[in-house]
């Protein structure tokens, strides 16, 4: 699907706003309703859209403790990454997991609640993970920048 001027408005729109509805949108970029909604069901199937969600406050929900954990695996055993993303995968904390280039194969974003629940994270969960060579984490102390909106705009 080619995109043009009025899908990226679309985007750029719902990223600022997810819950517009469809007759605000439409009015926004100049289109009557229906063929907004095709519009906004074809960049939904095409995978252009992936979801909707609430951007929620991690501390107000008692989650202090941000890190980040670069991981280095061991590749000298079978199906390294596969076995590592399906485990990865099954950690609740773990809310980011990036494949990366530099130092480290992994880039892991987690949550917890304080430092003992960090603790049972490294442990418990990511140090029990066969694959795992080495890892280092980063807390992060704070955000100045935190942009859930990707620039559209290249």
């Amino acid at each position: 699907m080619e995109l043009d001027k009025i899908d990226f408005n679309i985007l750029k729109i719902l990223q600022e706003n997810g819950r517009i509805t469809n007759l605000q949108l439409s009015q926004y970029i100049g289109l009557s309703p229906a063929p907004t909604l095709e519009r906004v069901r074809k960049l939904e199937n095409s995978g252009y859209i992936k979801s909707y969600h609430a951007l929620v406050d991690e501390e107000k929900l008692g989650l202090g403790i941000k890190t980040f954990i670069q991981v280095s695996l061991d590749f000298h055993q079978q199906d390294t990454i596969q076995t590592f993303l399906k485990e990865i995968g099954e950690i609740k904390e773990i809310t980011e997991c990036h494949h990366v280039t530099g130092q480290c194969d992994f880039l892991l974003k987690a949550y917890v609640k304080d430092i003992k629940t960090y603790e049972q994270l490294i442990m418990q969960k990511i140090s029990r993970i066969t694959v795992v060579k080495t890892f280092h984490t980063m807390m992060i102390m704070s955000t100045s920048k935190k942009e859930p909106i990707i620039p559209l705009e290249y």
